[in-house]
């Protein structure tokens, strides 16, 4: 046990008493609110919890900060040296729009750009397609060119601002258009610093904006991770992500185990090319949700880290500790938030924004109050950077690392999470890995029955929702602002589009188009330098992503239900 006593057998004797003789004694006259208690995530949890419920040896599971496992996080003194970086995700109409937007994030203190595209981007649709039309700019920036991630980046370091892009079957034009954009401003591509999410697996498990079969699209995936291994060594050429998984519906333990289970493909995947692990493995990192019950958050991305930091060592025969961290970025729950009463979804994000930072958080961006209702206006993104300046200057959460560990509770919810998360792996590597279990279905299946238990709890009050299964106020008038997209943006990307088109190259551009058509045909070389190509010489988003369509089709996923 962590902590040691003389008489151990007192200390259990003196349990039993209280709870026979005190506790029940208590609970007989004055009863309890719920005839059952347990996490968010369904997991029982006991009135108390004491030595007795912590097991194992301190410094295996637990160590000290900065040390494998990790489990109290990858830093030696974490906020104590700077706080998480502040990177509030942002993006929607045209290039100008989002440029004001990040502007105004960054003067209020915002001190990451965290871009948002819209779903013709995502799914590799230039502006002119005919289903392309009334989507340009309703969810994300519309990004078909690299002159319009010049425009959206006008004003801005790219060699002092970290960028993440939230981009995926589209990664690797998305990133090539920020490479083609530094090199205009003679920046080396070397020093650009950020991330590319190049999730591909967790959208076929829960978040569907796919293009590619999934061998392809693994294949896609990886040769950024080779890429950037090679020549952005500041970049993070991959976010796996549980966010999504979450707020398909997964609780917290699946969010784990279906987020490491990704990474241990891409790791796998990324070393069948021969490539040593400690030489891209320091260079992933992860994403997670971040959702209203503290405690079980907490002990989520405490259970993550030292699962991760196992994974590699003992899996991956990882050597460096730098290979062993997890590194994550937070986002707090999007589906937590309610329409009800939108202005209480600021008491919501600050609690889950404070179980990030109490869990070891790299990066944060915090929910604005009116996102259930529409793209947040300026005044809610501001006052979701304050939320993170208030918990960062005020709390006093950033000034112990670890601030939890060693909670009799923490630790055993922490145990707990990991054990059920163990078995969810070992579930999918018996089917040989996330892609055979994608393909079987089985980890749409658990998210979908996941989802369903949790909706069955709120629509019979067991998982209170303020504002809707609870204190309920039909009569509440709301003076929320709504934010719309102004519709002229539509006219003016599409007009742009057309002059992008007239002002090319065109047999640089044939090409460039040619040679990525060879390349994606073949299996053995690896994709980016040519995509790298075409975007310099002004191919957009739908030429390149139609040239790959062309070669690898489209997938359709297989009725599961």
């Amino acid at each position: 046990m962590f902590i040691r006593f003389k008489h151990i057998m007192d200390v259990e004797d003196r349990i039993k008493e209280w709870e026979e003789k005190v506790y029940s004694s208590w609970v007989k006259k004055r009863g309890e609110r719920k005839k059952e208690f347990k996490t968010f995530s369904g997991i029982h949890i006991k009135p108390v919890y004491t030595p007795l419920d912590v097991k194992g040896n301190y410094m295996e599971k637990l160590g000290l900060p900065g040390e494998y496992p990790f489990t109290r996080g990858i830093y030696p003194n974490m906020y104590r040296g700077r706080i998480w970086t502040i990177r509030q995700y942002a993006g929607f109409g045209s290039a100008e729009e989002t440029n004001s937007r990040f502007r105004k994030l960054l003067e209020a203190g915002q001190t990451g750009l965290s871009m948002a595209f819209d779903l013709p981007t995502q799914l590799g649709l230039d502006p002119d397609h005919e289903l392309a039309y009334t989507e340009i700019g309703v969810v994300g920036v519309s990004m078909f060119h690299w002159k319009e991630m010049d425009i959206v980046m006008s004003g801005i370091p790219l060699d002092k601002v970290t960028t993440s892009m939230t981009i995926n079957a589209t990664a690797m034009e998305l990133l090539s258009m920020l490479i083609a954009t530094s090199e205009s401003r003679n920046i080396n591509k070397s020093v650009l610093d950020g991330t590319v999410q190049n999730d591909i697996l967790k959208e076929y498990i829960a978040r569907k904006n796919f293009i590619y079969p999934p061998s392809p699209s693994m294949r896609y995936a990886i040769d950024i991770i080779e890429y950037s291994a090679k020549y952005l060594p500041k970049w993070h050429p991959i976010s796996i992500s549980g966010y999504h998984i979450r707020e398909a519906g997964a609780d917290a333990v699946l969010e784990v185990a279906f987020t490491l289970a990704d990474g241990m493909e891409y790791v796998r995947k990324t070393m069948e090319r021969g490539i040593n692990v400690d030489e891209f493995a320091p260079h992933l990192s992860f994403f997670f949700a971040a959702y209203s019950d503290i405690f079980e958050e907490v002990a989520k991305f405490r259970a993550a880290r030292r699962m991760w930091a196992k994974i590699m060592k003992e899996v991956f025969n990882a050597k460096k500790p730098e290979s062993m961290m997890l590194r994550f970025h937070t986002q707090t729950g999007g589906a937590e938030l309610t329409a009800q009463q939108p202005e209480i979804n600021i008491i919501r994000t600050t609690l889950q924004a404070l179980a990030a930072v109490l869990g070891g958080t790299q990066s944060l961006h915090v929910n604005s109050y009116d996102e259930a209702l529409a793209l947040p206006t300026e005044k809610a993104a501001k006052i979701a950077i304050r939320v993170q300046q208030i918990i960062a200057n005020e709390s006093g959460a950033a000034d112990v690392v670890d601030p939890l560990g060693g909670s009799y509770y923490i630790e055993w919810l922490t145990d707990e999470i990991e054990e059920r998360a163990w078995k969810i792996i070992d579930q999918v590597e018996k089917m040989g890995g996330m892609i055979k279990a994608i393909e079987n279905g089985y980890p749409q299946a658990q998210i979908a029955e996941s989802a369903y238990k949790i909706q069955k709890r709120i629509e019979e009050g067991d998982l209170g929702k303020v504002g809707v299964n609870m204190y309920y106020e039909p009569e509440w008038i709301g003076t929320t602002e709504i934010f719309r997209v102004n519709p002229e943006v539509r006219e003016r990307v599409i007009s742009r589009l057309k002059k992008y088109k007239q002002e090319r190259d065109e047999m640089k551009l044939r090409e460039s188009l040619n040679n990525l058509r060879k390349i994606a045909e073949k299996e053995n070389e690896n994709l980016f330098p040519y995509m790298i190509d075409a975007i310099r010489a002004g191919a957009t988003v739908g030429e390149t992503s139609g040239v790959l369509r062309d070669i690898w089709g489209e997938y359709k996923e297989p009725s599961i239900f």
